[in-house]
């Protein structure tokens, strides 16, 4: 891969951003106004780039005043490029039923816009290079937390029931469910004695995942265990 910055960044009516700041060697950095509103990013790789052999670039977003960075989806040397929808809150807006690299292709436009009041200032973009298996995992886990959050809200049209679980017990509940299904495929050992869990583990669970949501959307309001 080329030592200068590979990546690039389209934010609908503003200059294409090809310069980012290097935070490393595999950490990339765009900073710009929140204003004018935007609902969406372009990410991708910059013609004649390709990744390293078994990684992926995570895309995560820094909204003004927020101390963290979210993951909004990833691109990589098969899928160089992809458009993600960016809500007001930072989260990425449900859409796409793709593989890792096509998640966030298809997007809603009914987000929030990032601007107004309390998200003035500089919004962070950030693109990271990581091991495929890393990111994946991460994306299964963003896009079982849309899938949720999407089910319930249809769910919710039209009649009253209990408050909703707050996002952070939402996202534990789906975290445990992934490690107590996950946890049957450990004790294969790589490099360094660390367990190493097979990347088609995560999609077994993800296509058990999405079956139990569509057959019973609330389970998760009732106990992680799945």
């Amino acid at each position: 891969m080329s030592t200068a910055p590979p990546f690039g960044l389209i934010l609908p009516s503003r200059p294409v951003l090809t310069n980012p700041v290097v935070v490393s060697p595999t950490q990339y950095a765009f900073t710009f106004p929140s204003a004018p509103a935007f609902t969406h990013i372009v990410a991708f790789l910059l013609p004649n780039t390709t990744l390293p052999d078994g990684t992926l670039a995570g895309v995560y977003v820094q909204l003004p005043g927020a101390s963290e960075f979210k993951l909004i989806g990833a691109i990589g040397t098969e899928k160089q490029s992809a458009i993600f929808g960016v809500s007001g809150s930072g989260t990425a807006i449900p859409g796409g039923n793709g593989s890792v690299e096509d998640e966030m292709t298809d997007v809603d436009d009914t987000s929030t816009t990032i601007n107004g009041t309390t998200t003035v200032g500089d919004v962070t973009v950030g693109i990271s290079i990581e091991p495929a298996a890393t990111i994946s995992s991460q994306v299964e886990v963003l896009k079982a937390m849309q899938a949720s959050s999407s089910t319930a809200i249809v769910a919710a049209k039209g009649q009253q029931g209990p408050t909703p679980l707050s996002t952070k017990v939402l996202a534990q509940r789906i975290i445990q469910n992934a490690f107590n299904f996950l946890a049957s495929f450990a004790g294969n050992t790589g490099p360094g004695g660390q367990e190493v869990i097979p990347l088609k583990s995560f999609q077994d669970w993800w296509s058990k995942f999405e079956r139990r949501i569509a057959n019973d959307p609330t389970f998760l309001e009732r106990d992680a265990d799945g």
